[in-house]
């Protein structure tokens, strides 16, 4: 299926013509076909020549529906424009091709109607000439007349060749189904409309609405009357909705794929066409898909500015929309979403920034210049704005750019060197620590940041084996001389504190092994436990707390930690009446040399 919208002005015969082409009229309201003016969206379908099935979406042309002619046109890829061969050029022709213009529709074919009224001739070459300027470029023209049939062999023939053009919808892609109409429907419950342009929709999918958040399942499917299981883009579709009631949406609300899009607040966006940002006003009307919301326009530079909405819209990159001033009814210009999760701006300068960072961006999706930009951004976050994501996490599915990750790597190590400079006696810098300075979001970032030489060491990241700290070496040369007699002799807190081993000292010399601390304040050298089983060995086994007290010439203080840490090296082994023996050692067996 394909789907054309029209475009004209009013009163040119766009449903006439759809009607001719159709057999069905596009006005459904019983007013419009009382006064002859369409007021709301048509829509009817046909079948071409080579097969393909054509919809149409049929707009009103009158000024005053501007906004209904937007909704319409916005999520449709091409635009049959009419032009009336008696009446010619007209106001709302220029608004309409405007607003086509502002959209960025690239696909369309030109219908000169009532041509058995005038000569079509000078309307079409008017015609041409101005949707030669805009997006549309240089257009195919057909003049034709409904009220004859004059024509309508050769516009379908045109039809065709323009629906060949058209590209395919990517059927792969997350649904975001903006909905132009909604009614209930007896028996059924709520149905909604809309031009599906990309995704597919399946009967049983459960999706959320874009404007309350809320699930909803789809409970049927028609697709140009036909009930459908499945449908694929492009197609126009209407979707039978579980748990929700005509009040709860409308036009302007959306159907997603769920965890598929961001809700955005603000927007930066380029401007083309029309107005210079400078001089647009402060608040204006914003169409995107088939939504129409006021915003907040903000200058950034000549052509960027950023928009504030009232409610949250589900925006990607790439999105085109409509700036309109409500009150002179003109399009003031269009735009093309760059960034639907903009950074605040809260500094001065910040917007003239703002403005540079986003020189080079084109609207199209791509992952390393959004990487460049943002320089640490989550996976999901990224590809719910539309880009494709090829890149390896750095840690969970936190994504980096190359450069930026590489530089935090580096000021990491510059951060580690000069927090133990400063703090010689700790092992390194807290990993919060870490994760503040540097900026970080996550303390995932900082561990997946830590390769050699830097190391983890207890919530810590550390330069790596390093020397003694000199002051700490000296203290410990100063307890190995306080215990070069008395090797189990361990000196008290104020003892050990006025040899220059305070707490941080001390802790330092632990890690580094220079000492061996059993308990609190009971402080030996590294070799204690060996010196300790060749003593203990030369007595009669099994022996008490108090005979290893006098073997080893020290206090129950020292003895009690000492022996439970011979204990756990298995140099000791305790027994059941509370006394020790020493474990057996195991020798190595002599070396016999053969006769």
């Amino acid at each position: 299926m394909r789907v054309i919208a029209t475009a004209g002005h009013v009163d040119h015969g766009k449903s006439t013509l759809i009607h001719a082409l159709t057999g069905t009229h596009p006005d459904r309201l019983e007013e419009e076909r009382r006064r002859g003016l369409t007021i709301d969206l048509g829509f009817a379908w046909t079948d071409l020549p080579s097969g393909e099935r054509l919809a149409f979406v049929d707009v009103p042309g009158h000024e005053r529906f501007v906004p209904t002619m937007l909704a319409g046109v916005g999520p449709v890829p091409a635009v049959l424009f009419v032009v009336a061969a008696d009446e010619g050029w007209k106001p709302q022709s220029a608004e309409h091709l405007a607003a086509v213009d502002a959209l960025g529709v690239r696909h369309g074919l030109l219908a000169v109607t009532r041509c058995d009224l005038a000569d079509p001739g000078p309307a079409t070459a008017q015609a041409r000439d101005r949707i030669r300027s805009s997006t549309l470029g240089g257009v195919e023209a057909v003049a034709v007349s409904a009220r004859t049939g004059a024509g309508l062999a050769e516009l379908r023939a045109a039809l065709g060749r323009l629906a060949a053009r058209l590209p395919d919808g990517d059927v792969n892609s997350p649904v975001r189904l903006w909905i132009d109409r909604s009614f209930t429907v007896r028996g059924s419950g709520l149905v909604v409309t809309g031009t599906l342009d990309a995704g597919r929709i399946r009967r049983g999918d459960v999706l959320v609405t874009a404007r309350s958040g809320r699930p909803v399942r789809v409970r049927g499917l028609q697709a140009l009357g036909e009930e459908t299981g499945l449908v694929r883009a492009t197609a126009r579709v209407a979707v039978n909705l579980r748990d929700l009631d005509k009040e709860s949406t409308g036009r302007g609300d959306a159907l997603l794929t769920p965890d598929s899009f961001l809700p955005c607040l603000r927007c930066d966006a380029r401007i083309h066409g029309g107005t210079p940002a400078a001089a647009l006003p402060r608040t204006a009307v914003a169409h995107i898909g088939s939504a129409a919301v006021p915003v907040q326009v903000r200058p950034l530079d000549a052509d960027l500015v950023r928009l504030t909405l009232p409610e949250p819209l589900p925006l990607r990159i790439g999105d085109r929309a409509v700036l309109r001033d409500p009150g002179l009814r003109r399009v003031l210009a269009g735009l093309t979403l760059l960034d639907p999760q903009p950074p605040e701006l809260r500094r001065r300068g910040s917007a003239k920034r703002r403005a540079a960072e986003l020189g080079d961006a084109s609207g199209i999706p791509s992952e390393a210049a959004e990487l460049r930009r943002r320089l640490l951004v989550r996976r999901g976050e990224l590809t719910a704005m539309g880009v494709a994501v090829h890149t390896t996490p750095v840690a969970g599915d936190w994504l980096a750019d190359p450069s930026h990750w590489t530089t935090l790597r580096a000021r990491l190590a510059e951060l580690v060197t000069a927090y133990c400079s400063q703090r010689p006696t700790e092992e390194g810098i807290p990993l919060e620590a870490a994760r503040h300075s540097l900026g970080l979001p996550t303390v995932s970032l900082v561990e997946a940041l830590v390769t050699p030489p830097l190391r983890m060491i207890r919530g810590r990241v550390s330069a790596g084996p390093a020397a003694l700290p000199a002051a700490v070496a000296d203290a410990v040369h100063r307890l190995t001389t306080e215990l070069a007699g008395r090797p189990f002799a361990a000196p008290h807190a104020q003892r050990l504190a006025e040899l220059g081993l305070g707490r941080r000292e001390l802790a330092a010399a632990v890690r580094h092994g220079a000492v061996l601390r059993l308990a609190e304040h009971v402080v030996l050298l590294p070799d204690a436990p060996r010196l300790a089983a060749d003593r203990l060995s030369e007595l009669d086994q099994p022996f008490t707390v108090g005979t290893a007290s006098r073997a080893l010439d020290t206090t129950r203080r020292v003895t009690v930690p000492l022996l439970e840490h011979c204990d756990g090296q298995g140099i000791t082994q305790l027994l059941l009446d509370k006394r020790r023996r020493c474990a057996p050692r195991i020798r190595p067996a002599p070396v016999t040399t053969p006769p």
